[in-house]
């Protein structure tokens, strides 16, 4: 049980709940039930996510471990600690990983004839094929150097493979022993050719991996000298952004000169081939200034994020069926912003398609009488239909203005990129707030007609992005109902002039102006029902529930007798089910085929049903140093439609996890007389309703 102990109230360790997050991912390599290409899509996220993990949060526990003592004292996690049981944690996850990788998946791909070929099992013609190519392809990239402790030593790049060498040098005497071993590096080009590399036969797929045909051409990169095995490394580095004081200065330079710094940050992890000889492993230790907590051992492959791109070879049945996005009946055809005005429209991604979003700034742009399009640009996709009509429309002559979060963490520089050419368009850009990041998800369109201005928005719980919106469950929102597009204006005011609305906002809940003070205002409202005998109740879902003030007062709602029933994907430092301070409340995670994006927030209110829509996570950087927006749902069947929502996940009996503080996460078992999995029935749910 990983309940911090430092703290006044019991809280999982924020970064353990989220290696157990990450095993939820896992599940799904492991779990048979899952098509074999998309547990193997499952593996390169599990990968992936731990490569950013280590990038970011171990990065930043080595950089406390580097205070004094003194300074460390106040720390509610002692950070060598926390980075030795996140060590062992994710070596256990590894060995994990690779069980089932190796006594799994690749002889389920035997039985549709693909086959992953050693080097050293290659035929004659696949040798001459993986010779040419490797010269054809490779030479240019791969980069061989002979290490010398005394030398300078050569430079890692951030997350590329390499071959760590041993090797000995001839003699002209054939007898004469190799004498005293040298060692050298070999880059393996993955950044620039695909990992997986089909040979050439005469039956099924036969692949050999990048790795392996540097593996087979090495000794020619040594002329001289004998080979005698190789293993593979990699260096991950720290990759945030330090910017030493955001208020002086120009905070944009000062991003863009980080980001040229980005991949010569300092060591979080050095992983390598765990077969590497204790001799070698010391002497590539001493080459590269390595320490013991830098080393990770794992299996003879790196870089398991590389499976997004494994090839397919026409076996789609071995993915998911296809769940097309279907376009909402009553917004078939033109004319949106004319619809909108008759009514809200509640959309769910992936299940309806994003048209409808691009097809909002599209018609914006296009129509005469739109006069100003503003937007928060937090991600976007790199070719984006939406940013192209933010470019036709000020091109047109319209007023454009684009709120761009530079420090969107690996956004960065895509950011700075569309920044640059809408302001080349006439776009008017803002740039982040010193010290704040601006998250919300907002548009607002102001359109002149016949009674004066009329105002359109589209609110949201996830980004501008084309393409991430196939693959994350999200809510937006179009509508022209005053009480929220008036407000989405202020907060545009905000943005523009940091001048706090002159009056108080009725609808919206806003990052930096009355969010925390408004979800404890509804919160304390269900406690003081509940004290009052009545029924009282909260929903919540998100991504992540880490900040300990709003745990504290939940926590304070389940001992009033408030029924919490929560639903998060990632971290969750809360712990459910304990008798003394959580009785009341049940939490699980789903994790399926979509990312779970969505932030949604239920209060009962005495039978009043309060629904809102968030930007928001419950993490102490959304609720204090982030712009974010939390927005009413109004419209009664959109309202009805999100409460059905949260219902069919509640009842998931396939996909959910019970999140509780042995982070064991057992699949949630009801007593629901069929299976239900949440994504597929609410993909058919709406199927029926668009009908």
């Amino acid at each position: 049980m990983a309940i911090k102990k430092q703290t006044t109230i019991p809280l999982n360790d924020r970064d353990v709940s989220w290696l157990s997050f990450n095993y939820r991912v896992l599940q799904e390599v492991k779990d048979t039930n899952v098509p074999l290409l998309a547990r193997i899509m499952f593996m390169a996220i599990y990968s992936s996510n731990l490569e950013e993990f280590f990038k970011v949060r171990v990065a930043y526990h080595r950089s406390l471990k580097r205070l004094d003592k003194g300074a460390q004292k106040d720390f509610r996690v002692d950070p060598a600690e926390e980075i030795n049981t996140i060590k062992r944690i994710v070596k256990e996850q590894q060995e994990e990983l690779n069980h089932v990788f190796n006594q799994q998946i690749i002889p389920e791909l035997r039985k549709y004839d693909v086959h992953f070929k050693h080097w050293s099992e290659l035929t004659e013609d696949q040798s001459e094929f993986v010779q040419s190519y490797f010269k054809d392809h490779m030479l240019a990239f791969v980069q061989p150097v002979l290490l010398a402790k005394q030398s300078i030593r050569p430079f890692l790049t951030n997350a590329a493979l390499y071959l760590a060498v041993s090797l000995g040098k001839k003699s002209e005497k054939p007898n004469k022993p190799l004498g005293k071993l040298k060692y050298a590096i070999v880059k393996v080009p993955s950044d620039y050719l695909p990992r997986f590399i089909e040979l050439p036969t005469e039956h099924g797929h036969e692949i050999i991996m990048l790795d392996d045909i540097v593996r087979y051409n090495i000794s020619g990169l040594f002329p001289g000298y004998k080979i005698i095995d190789s293993f593979s490394i990699k260096l991950t580095r720290d990759a945030e952004l330090y910017i030493e004081d955001e208020f002086e200065g120009d905070l944009v330079e000062k991003i863009k000169v980080q980001l040229n710094r980005r991949n010569l940050g300092a060591t979080t992890r050095f992983v390598y081939d765990k077969a590497m000889p204790e001799e070698m492993l010391q002497y590539m230790s001493e080459t590269f200034h390595l320490k013991k907590d830098d080393l990770q051992p794992e299996d003879r492959y790196h870089n398991n994020f590389d499976f997004f791109k494994f090839p397919n070879f026409g076996l789609k049945h071995l993915h998911y069926a296809p769940m097309p996005p279907m376009r909402l009946k009553a917004l078939t055809g033109k004319g949106i912003l004319r619809k909108m005005k008759a009514r809200d429209y509640l959309l769910h991604y992936p299940y309806h398609t994003y048209d409808h979003t691009v097809q909002f700034f599209e018609e914006a742009a296009a129509d005469p009488n739109v006069t100003c399009i503003k937007i928060i640009q937090y991600r976007v996709a790199r070719r984006s239909r939406i940013m192209e009509a933010l470019i036709q429309a000020a091109q047109s002559g319209k007023e454009v203005v684009a709120f761009v979060e530079v420090k969107a963490r690996f956004d960065e520089d895509a950011n700075l990129q569309w920044s640059n050419t809408l302001k080349a368009a006439g776009v008017k850009i803002l740039y982040s707030f010193p010290g704040l990041k601006v998250h919300s998800k907002l548009a607002l369109v102001v359109r002149k007609e016949e009674h004066g201005e009329q105002l359109y928005s589209y609110l949201s719980t996830g980004n501008f992005h084309e393409k991430t919106a196939k693959l994350y469950s999200d809510l937006g929102l179009l509508t022209t109902d005053p009480r929220l597009t008036n407000e989405v204006r202020k907060v545009f005011k905000f943005l523009e002039t940091s001048e706090q609305p002159a009056q108080p906002l009725q609808h919206l809940l806003v990052g930096q102006i009355n969010l925390r003070a408004g979800l404890d205002q509804r919160i304390n409202r269900e406690i003081e029902n509940a004290k009052a005998g009545k029924k009282a109740r909260i929903i919540l879902k998100m991504n992540s529930l880490e900040d300990p003030v709003i745990i504290k007062k939940l926590y304070e709602a389940s001992e009033a007798g408030v029924q919490i029933d929560m639903i998060v994907r990632g971290i969750c430092c809360l712990v459910p089910q304990k008798k003394d301070f959580s009785k009341n409340i049940h939490a699980i995670s789903i994790l399926d085929r979509f990312l779970e994006h969505a932030r949604i927030f239920y209060f009962y209110d005495n039978g009043a049903a309060h629904i809102y829509l968030s930007s928001a996570d419950f993490m102490r950087r959304n609720l204090n140093r982030r712009i974010e927006t939390t927005f009413p749902i109004y419209d009664e069947a959109a309202k009805r439609e999100i409460i059905d929502f949260l219902n069919i996940q509640l009842k998931d009996n396939v996909k959910a996890r019970i999140l509780d503080a042995d982070m064991q996460n057992n699949y949630q078992k009801n007593n629901q007389p069929m299976p239900i999995r949440s994504q597929v029935e609410m993909y058919h749910y709406l199927k029926r309703k668009n009908q």
